[in-house]
């Protein structure tokens, strides 16, 4: 089997520093993609602010170029660059790019095969294209936020993590910068790729938009088993503070669940709408006799659709996780070794460990310029201007 990484020879330029690009460019590095960071140089007074190296996996084993797109020497230079890439990712608002002269059409004149993904809030089109917007708000206006739990006060739950920026801005650009670099296989000229979050976010809801669509009935909390409606989905309380999650949502799934609590009376009565809260209050004053994980040992292997609600420091310890190579060891060039979330691969792992996180410090934008055909007095007199750095 060959270890060679799938995007191996794919060259990334990703003018974003955080957001759904930069989760896009991150799955595009795990993949074997050579990433580029693409920033601005630093500018007198100017406070740079630089993560701490531990904070985010989002930069590990990428380079890093600066360049001054706001002089005309930065963007040739830049463009330079560009004509060596297969994928240009970027973040600005909606005109931000064309307006700096680095847009599709000037960085296809150049380079008619490049793949270029433009990453915003709302999209490039629309009423709401130039709003600005974070991850909340994608979830908001996509009806997520809606369906999602109430809190005392009749408010939606925020969601734990970002869901927006991964599931529907992230992986959405990957997958259509991925769409794109096949495409341009085939026709040997790259396209322009329009990625929402709210988009995405949208797209997230599609069973109950499609469900509302056909039949005019709006979902909500409690409409439906995956928002509260039957004891058989839900979280319970254990007799440690801490909760376990069940989703028995095929029959005998309930039926062995039943079973193995001792509430073989509800079996028949899965989705029995009258008897719900008597069998969610049963289910929770059991649930309530045992700790977590002595749940867990009795149902998780035995079809009940039964798991743990774990923290954060628990999930990283967690034995699938950690079967899973799920957390892998890295070095930082000052702090030493510590240990970071890993790539997700669904086929060929390239035997790369540990994972070296960049100096923040270090650029490679002479050597990128060198490569892509600058005379080195020419970068010289860019570097000595400011205009890369």
């Amino acid at each position: 089997m060959s270890n060679i990484a799938a995007l191996d020879g794919i060259r990334v330029l990703d003018l974003a520093a955080v957001g759904p690009a930069a989760r896009a460019s991150r799955a595009l590095a795990d993949y074997g993609a050579e990433v580029i960071k693409v920033g601005a140089v630093p500018r007198a007074g100017a406070v740079q602010i630089v993560p701490p190296f531990y904070a985010y996996s989002g930069n590990r084993g990428m380079s890093k170029a600066l360049f001054d797109l706001k002089s005309e020497d930065g963007r040739e230079a830049f463009l330079l660059l560009a004509e060596t890439a297969d994928v240009i990712i970027e973040s600005f608002r909606p005109g931000v790019v064309d307006r700096l002269g680095i847009g599709f059409e000037a960085v296809s004149a150049r380079n008619p095969k490049i793949v270029f993904c433009s990453t915003s809030g709302f999209g490039q089109t629309g009423p709401r294209s130039s709003w600005a917007g974070h991850d909340v708000n994608y979830l908001a206006t996509g009806g997520f936020l809606d369906c999602t739990g109430r809190r005392e006060d009749g408010r939606p739950a925020l969601p734990g993590a970002t869901i927006a920026d991964i599931a529907a801005g992230g992986m959405q650009a990957a997958m259509a910068i991925l769409a794109g670099l096949l495409r341009r296989e085939r026709t040997g000229v790259g396209e322009y790729l329009d990625v929402s979050i709210a988009d995405g976010a949208f797209a997230l809801m599609s069973l109950y938009v499609d469900e509302y669509l056909a039949t005019g009935v709006e979902p909500g909390p409690g409409h439906y088993i995956l928002t509260g409606r039957y004891a058989c989905y839900e979280i319970y309380g254990c007799s440690d503070g801490k909760f376990i999650s069940v989703g028995a949502i095929e029959p005998q799934f309930w039926r062995n669940l039943c079973g193995r609590i001792g509430h073989e009376e509800f079996a028949s009565a899965q989705l029995d709408d009258a008897r719900q809260p008597e069998i969610a209050a049963a289910l929770a004053a059991t649930f309530a006799t045992k700790t977590r994980d002595e749940w867990v040992e009795l149902l998780g292997a035995h079809d009940t659709c039964v798991a743990p609600v774990n923290t954060v420091a628990e999930a990283v310890v967690d034995p699938q996780h950690q079967a899973r190579g799920l957390v892998v060891d890295a070095v930082d060039s000052v702090a030493g070794p510590f240990k970071q979330s890993a790539p997700i691969w669904a086929g060929t792992v390239p035997a790369t460990a540990p994972y070296v996180v960049p100096d923040p410090s270090v650029t490679s934008t002479k050597e990128l310029l060198l490569a892509a055909g600058v005379a080195p007095e020419g970068i010289a007199d860019m570097l000595a201007a400011g205009v890369i750095a």
